[in-house]
């Protein structure tokens, strides 16, 4: 359940679906403005003359809301996808419930509806949590039954959270509550929430790794039932740390390493505010870090909440040396600032599912890897092979889109920065940057409309070689989002972004001298 920096939880989820804070965003012409709608009205419009912001081939919630994703579990021969989604968003009644999404390939996905409803007990609705298959009947519900262990507040408070247990026996679909007594009781802390449950096989148990401030507990349980504190991790100057993960993964020189993750608020710090993680070792109960400053898997503004899973292949296999991640492309500091509000009636878009990989560094350090999930490549309707692009200065390319995917290898002997304008304006006045500059990455939304009115949060960095004179980019262009993968994904960037829709044009630039922009490649996507 993601932080909100002094905003409280159930402020947030209370908020008008249409707020003030929906203003000044565009509706598809350069100079509309839209006024903030109420929620039938908005709903009604995107059935007839609204232009539709909604992603072409990111998920995105059917309706209402969705925030947090919840790690997807694999059932049956395909993933199951539950994440928090509010039914009563528009009329601004708070509460969450799990609803479910399935997939086989992790870009087209088949909704199913509310897998765990909420206010159906009097522990009100459902926050963050996860869930396990359990095919050993651990628990007693039977061999193959899914369980939830998912974070509640009795009380309808926000101060007194508490895990409680959810079943079910029909793959998933529907649970049931375990009793309305939690299964972990609060000690008397004001944060305790997010549990991230993983089997410990080695040791024939299971491992419970909790968000407690900047604190994460682990605990351990023999039937998922009744669970037991045995340890924790320490690491402050980063807010709460939420949605934890914890995961083993062989790199890519063979060695083993468990991996500890956690959304955390590093702003504050000119860090992230994103999924910072730990490499090391963990003994079952206890966690050990490499070093003590966590890296980040994404140095953009929106990528919160974000959960890892198991990569399995079509008979169900497990790759031990893969991952994959998906994260909520949203901040609580805008979280119901969004045209898709107004145009299209929901609020709520996910990354693109990425493949992580560990990988060794120069410096016999380890780190993650992201790139675009492999399964994107079966959805492409259309390529654009522009091939090799000499610029010195700015070149507007022979191609329009508002949704595509877009490659290159900028190569060069003497510059100061290169990259890309993205979702430009006819004019040339709007567009989203992406490049190098010196001796960094950077993706800059500051010059395109976006949730951002501090305008604090519009460049995100991260650390570049100019020395190696090229680099290369991947990036996920959307209708309210860019994602982009620097070299081997090392690095990678999200933010939300607004932009107008009649702004459709691309253009390479440079800075300082001349680049050849090598293999130059668009994709479309129909999902």
């Amino acid at each position: 359940m993601p932080g909100t920096s002094g905003i409280s939880r159930r402020t947030l989820f209370a908020g008008s679906a249409a707020g003030g804070a929906a203003v000044l965003l565009p509706t598809g012409t350069a100079t509309a403005v839209p006024k903030p709608k109420a929620p039938a009205k908005a709903k009604a419009k995107s059935a007839t003359n609204c232009a539709s912001y909604r992603a072409a081939y990111h998920f995105t919630v059917p309706d209402q809301w969705k925030n947090d994703p919840q790690r997807p579990v694999w059932v049956d021969g395909e993933y199951h996808y539950y994440y928090l989604y509010n039914a009563d968003y528009f009329t601004g009644v708070v509460g969450t419930a799990w609803r479910l999404a399935t997939s086989k390939d992790l870009v087209s996905f088949t909704d199913r509806g509310v897998a765990v409803p909420k206010d159906t007990t009097v522990n009100g609705d459902l926050w963050s949590g996860s869930a396990v298959v359990d095919t050993g009947n651990t628990a007693g519900f039977g061999a193959g039954a899914v369980v939830v262990i998912v974070t509640m507040s009795p009380g309808g408070g926000t101060d007194h959270q508490e895990q409680f247990l959810y079943y079910s026996t029909d793959g998933g679909l529907t649970f049931t509550n375990y009793g309305t007594h939690p299964v972990l009781s609060n000690p008397g802390v004001a944060d305790f929430r997010d549990p991230k449950v993983i089997r410990d096989e080695d040791r024939g148990r299971w491992v419970m790794a909790l968000a407690e401030n900047d604190k994460i507990g682990f605990y351990h349980s023999d039937d998922l039932k009744s669970w037991m504190y045995v340890d924790g991790f320490v690491h402050d100057g980063i807010g709460v740390l939420e949605c934890p993960d914890l995961f083993r993964v062989a790199a890519d020189d063979g060695t083993v390493k468990w991996v500890l993750g956690a959304s955390a608020n590093g702003k504050g710090s000119g860090l992230p505010n994103t999924y910072a993680y730990w490499t090391g070792s963990f003994d079952g109960s206890a966690f050990t870090a490499d070093t003590s400053d966590p890296q980040w898997l994404d140095h953009g503004w929106d990528w919160y909440a974000g959960v890892t899973f198991e990569k399995r292949d079509a008979s169900g296999a497990v790759d031990a040396g893969a991952r994959y991640a998906i994260g909520w492309v949203n901040d609580w500091d805008y979280v119901h600032t969004t045209p898709t509000i107004d145009c299209d009636g929901f609020n709520g878009t996910d990354s693109i599912v990425r493949e992580v990989t560990l990988k060794k560094a120069s410096d016999g350090t380890y780190y993650l890897a992201s790139r675009p999930v492999a399964g994107l490549d079966s959805y492409v309707s259309r390529t654009v092979d522009l091939g090799d692009v000499t610029v010195d200065g700015t070149k507007v390319l022979d191609y329009t889109g508002v949704s595509y995917e877009v490659t290159t290898e900028i190569a060069w002997s003497e510059l100061t920065g290169a990259g890309l304008q993205l979702r430009r304006s006819p004019d040339g006045g709007r567009h989203i940057d992406a490049g190098i500059y010196g001796d960094y990455a950077f993706l800059n939304r500051r010059n395109t409309v976006n949730a951002d009115a501090s305008g604090k949060w519009q460049e995100s960095h991260t650390p570049f070689d100019p020395s190696a004179g090229t680099v290369k980019l991947r990036i996920l262009v959307d209708r309210t989002s860019v994602e982009m993968f620097v070299d081997d994904g090392r690095y990678a960037h999200t933010s939300q972004v607004f932009p107008y829709l009649l702004d459709t044009r691309l253009a390479l630039f440079t800075i300082g001298g001349s680049a050849v922009f090598r293999n130059t490649v668009i994709r479309e996507f129909s999902v």
